[in-house]
């Protein structure tokens, strides 16, 4: 199946925990380009994140921003670590009753300044497992929206390119038509000069001069070459597997045909098929670069 490197999902999740929203854009990438966007309360799945992202898409650079509103008023404050302000309050009276010792009264620690003292004041302690595993699911289905939408756009690509490939065909059969009356008019064109030059010529010498011409301007290896190309190109159209960088390389075999057919060609209607499969390999070519 052809699918398109370019594609947008966006999918919303709404729990009690408030609302995830993930979003993807992808676009024509030589490689698969991941850039994750997260929270800070998911870094810790964006391993997972990634796996799930490549076991889906294969080519193309993918933006990923994951949002999460949590829901007013499901924050809570903090809350104070009882054993371990127990344990500085006991330290900081021991220290004073030292330092008290040695230089006499010292200012006392306020409540304040031991709620400042680091690890006394904590966020609660919460179950991230609702909002994680929400985090995931929002992100697979948002993943096969995004493959359901390079698949549709994908599949309008794939049309267009086999359109053009007939066409090709079509050209390719003319061009075979028409070899035998080109072939018949550059004898005849060497027939005629020779004529008007009145001069005695060995039978066997002008046999090979003519199999010469009629090499250099023999291109029926290229028709050949072309019609195999169409045929890859189908099957690469109609294979499971990502068959983009197949398609860019079949390009490139198709130009090399189409440039030495237009380069070999000594007749106007030739050429002109050439071109006008030069131009139809262009037109499949620009789509190509957006094949996954």
């Amino acid at each position: 199946m052809i699918r398109s490197m370019t594609g947008f999902a966006r999918r919303e999740h709404a729990g009690e925990f408030g609302t995830l929203i993930w979003e993807l854009r992808t676009v024509n990438h030589r490689y698969l380009e991941v850039s994750l966007r997260l929270p800070e309360e998911f870094r810790g799945l964006e391993g997972e994140f990634r796996q799930a992202i490549s076991a889906q898409i294969k080519r193309g650079k993918l933006d990923a921003t994951l949002q999460f509103r949590p829901t007013s008023g499901t924050t809570t404050g903090l809350e104070v670590d009882e054993a371990f302000l127990e344990e500085l309050v006991a330290r900081v009276q021991d220290v004073t009753a030292r330092a008290r010792a040695r230089i006499g009264e010292l200012a006392r620690v306020t409540p304040v300044e031991l709620l400042r003292w680091p690890g006394v004041l904590r966020e609660p302690t919460k179950n991230h497992a609702p909002l994680l595993g929400a985090a995931t699911q929002t992100l697979s289905e948002s993943l096969n929206v995004l493959a359901a939408n390079r698949a549709s756009e994908g599949g309008r690509i794939a049309e267009m390119i086999s359109s053009r490939c007939d066409q090709i065909g079509v050209l390719v059969e003319q061009v075979t038509l028409r070899l035998p009356e080109v072939r018949a008019r550059a004898r005849a064109r060497l027939d005629e000069k020779l004529s008007s030059l009145n001069l005695e010529l060995n039978k066997d010498r002008l046999e090979q001069e003519l199999a010469l011409l009629l090499t250099r301007l023999d291109v029926d290896e290229e028709l050949d070459r072309l019609r195999s190309h169409i045929t890859e190109a189908h099957k690469a159209l109609g294979g499971d597997e990502p068959s983009g960088r197949r398609l860019d390389f079949l390009m490139q075999e198709f130009n090399r045909e189409a440039n030495t057919l237009s380069s070999k060609s000594q007749d106007v209607e030739v050429t002109r098929a050439a071109l006008d499969i030069k131009v139809l390999i262009e037109q499949m070519r620009e789509q190509v670069q957006n094949i996954e």
